[in-house]
């Protein structure tokens, strides 16, 4: 009998189909749990379950009575129910308590620093309380950072009193409860990817992120594997997730952690009970072909992945920003772009007449550029050249969002 596992993830999210098809080649079945069931004409045919992320009582009720053997979640609040539902259906995922502390900045930092972590200077506020009351509190520069988004959507960098409040204003528009106030810690960032199994945890990758993300926004663009870092670096990077992974209560399910490093060692920024967003997971390849994707759903029902390994020399994936907030109506030099050597896909996720809405208040990209090569330096050049061949028609909108509006 097919082994049967349940995916939590919104429907605007670009991996629901790259499960879908992972499944399909596992001999799996998949049942969608989404909070935007009404907009899918049943795509594979598995009866999606409605559910509300932030409801969780209610959510939990739509799911009584079935039975799976894994369960996988895409996205920070989905990994949230996914693991209320776990301990609700009695299968293996990473406890309630730790994927709700991954979801929550502030209770997160204090487990960091409970356990020993690099932890800057931080304090919690509520978007009620003044903005010229809280900017005499922080200490410069600071990042501004509402809790209750992700993906670096509303994270800004103050390095004065006066930015400070212009940030607070911007970010309060986003409909936030809570605000965390950072001091910023300087240095290079990366991300690791990996898994955890009863506990321990299992490295995967370790992505450099070449550009500088210094602010004042910090929109993640590429992403390259193997990291060019020495060895001592990569492994206080793993190490530094391994404490993370183990104060947070992660046990089992995918981690995608954040850190920065400088001359005082690794910081953790943040750590995910889920794995890397959008499609960036195609940057990554592991033993025999293996898709990210695939690796998550046989880690689900149990079978050993310990010894699968990255397949390749090197890769990397273009989070291609959105320059300008307007409407999207068309991109040339695609075809240049493909072409190029060392360029493996490109995909434009953006639609003719979609409004979109640059970081800091916006959460998407144009599409994603990948890239293989015989090193990480090839790999990002490519990536580079690839964008530098792209042209984007973007018209104004009337409403876009700007710092003033």
């Amino acid at each position: 009998m097919p082994r049967h596992l349940i995916l939590f993830a919104a429907t605007t999210g670009y991996q629901i189909r790259v499960f879908a098809d992972a499944a399909r080649r596992l001999g799996m079945e998949l049942t969608l749990a989404t909070d935007r069931c009404h907009v899918l004409d049943d795509p594979w045919g598995d009866r999606a379950i409605a559910v509300k992320f932030e409801r969780i009582a209610e959510s939990l009720e739509a799911l009584a009575g079935m039975s799976c053997d894994g369960i996988a979640a895409v996205g920070d609040l989905p990994a949230v129910l996914a693991a209320e539902a776990a301990e609700r259906l009695g299968v293996r995922f990473h406890p309630a308590a730790a994927a709700r502390a991954c979801h929550d900045k502030y209770l997160a930092r204090t487990l960091y620093q409970a356990a020993g972590l690099r932890t800057p200077p931080y304090f919690r506020a509520t978007f009620e309380e003044d903005g010229r009351t809280l900017a005499e509190r922080a200490s410069y520069p600071c990042v501004l950072k509402p809790l209750g988004l992700s993906a670096s959507r509303g994270v800004i960098r103050a390095d004065t009193r006066a930015e400070f409040v212009a940030a607070h204003a911007r970010i309060r528009k986003l409909g936030q409860e809570y605000l965390q106030v950072e001091s910023y810690i300087e240095g290079r960032e990366f991300a690791v990817e990996g898994l955890v199994t009863e506990g321990r945890f299992q490295a995967l990758a370790i992505f450099d992120k070449p550009d500088p993300l210094e602010g004042p926004y910090f929109e993640e663009t590429i992403y390259v594997t193997p990291s060019r870092e020495a060895a001592a670096v990569q492994q206080e990077l793993l190490d530094t997730t391994a404490t993370a992974v183990r104060a947070l209560g992660l046990r089992h399910g995918p981690v995608h952690a954040e850190l920065r490093h400088n001359a005082a060692g690794a910081w953790m920024l943040e750590a995910h009970a889920r794995p890397i967003g959008g499609l960036c997971a195609r940057a990554v390849r592991f033993s025999g072909g293996m898709s990210l994707e695939e690796l998550i759903l046989r880690h689900a029902v149990g079978e050993d992945v310990s010894q699968v390994r990255l397949d390749g020399p090197a890769s990397g994936v273009m989070m291609i920003p959105i320059p300008k907030g307007g409407i999207y109506e068309s991109v040339e030099g695609v075809e240049r772009a493909q072409t190029l050597a060392g360029i493996e896909d490109l995909i434009i996720t953006a639609k003719q007449g979609q409004r979109l809405i640059p970081l800091p208040e916006g959460s998407s990209y144009l599409g994603f550029l990948f890239a293989r090569g015989e090193s990480p330096v090839h790999v990002e050049g490519a990536l580079r050249q690839a964008h530098a061949e792209l042209r984007f028609q973007i018209a104004t909108a009337l409403d876009t969002f700007s710092p003033s509006s």
